[in-house]
């Protein structure tokens, strides 16, 4: 008589429903682990503001800057470049290959709308730095009121 494998009753009655639901997580929480070579890399940011400007700092080691595309579309900014390998390496020849390389794509949403023309980008010891001036619309104002 050959073993079958248990189930849970979760998995016996609704294997679709947990298939799209394990889905729907890794879709907006991304895949367990580090990437792999097919999937690219996300590199990490920091997003922060101060009165007038939005400024997001994203590490980027390794990178020709040259191949780094920044753009602002409305409220979004995308960044988009690709980490190329140093070396050819062969499968027989690597005894170990952990540093990332591939293409990759932030898209990130911004707190506040900015004035895009006038933004800028530096790059320095392997750190990307894009400095956005907050837009009028948005800045903080400061009515004074007078006490009688």
């Amino acid at each position: 008589m050959p073993i079958t494998p248990w189930k849970s009753l979760w998995e016996a009655r609704f294997p679709s429903l947990r298939e799209e639901m394990d889905k729907l997580f890794e879709d907006f929480f991304g895949k367990a682990g580090f990437p792999t070579r097919e999937e690219g890399w996300v590199p990490a940011v920091d997003i922060h503001e101060t009165k007038k400007d939005i400024i997001v700092t994203m590490d980027i080691p390794s990178i020709d800057p040259k191949e780094v595309t920044v753009s602002i579309i409305e409220d979004r900014l995308t960044i988009k470049g690709e980490k190329k390998r140093d070396l050819e390496l062969k499968e027989e020849d690597c005894y170990r290959s952990e540093r990332v390389c591939g293409s990759f794509q932030r898209v990130i949403q911004l707190p506040a709308e900015v004035v895009a023309d006038k933004a800028k980008a530096t790059y320095k010891d392997g750190v990307l730095k894009i400095v956005m001036p907050k837009s009028h619309k948005t800045l903080p104002k400061e009515i004074k009121i007078d006490v009688q």
